[in-house]
């Protein structure tokens, strides 16, 4: 034990110190890693809720493209 108690008390607040800005890094990180996973499960439930949805025109090679109806008019 040392004799100096303003030492130990410093010592004390910087370890606090250090722990909590580490536990903020960590539930961010956390929170960070739940988002993206909540993201890709919501886009995989969306494309498989849009696969079932399917009408017979979406079985074409040209059902979602969209083309110009009227190309090369001018003057």
């Amino acid at each position: 034990m040392s004799a100096d108690p303003e030492f130990e008390l410093e010592s004390t607040v910087t370890e606090k110190t250090g722990s909590t800005a580490l536990r903020v890094i960590t539930w961010f990180s956390v929170g960070v890693a739940v988002a993206a996973v909540g993201i890709y499960v919501g886009a995989e439930i969306r494309n498989r809720y849009k696969f079932k949805k399917r009408t017979p025109y979406d079985f074409y090679s040209n059902a979602g493209s969209r083309q110009a109806s009227e190309f090369g008019v001018g003057i």
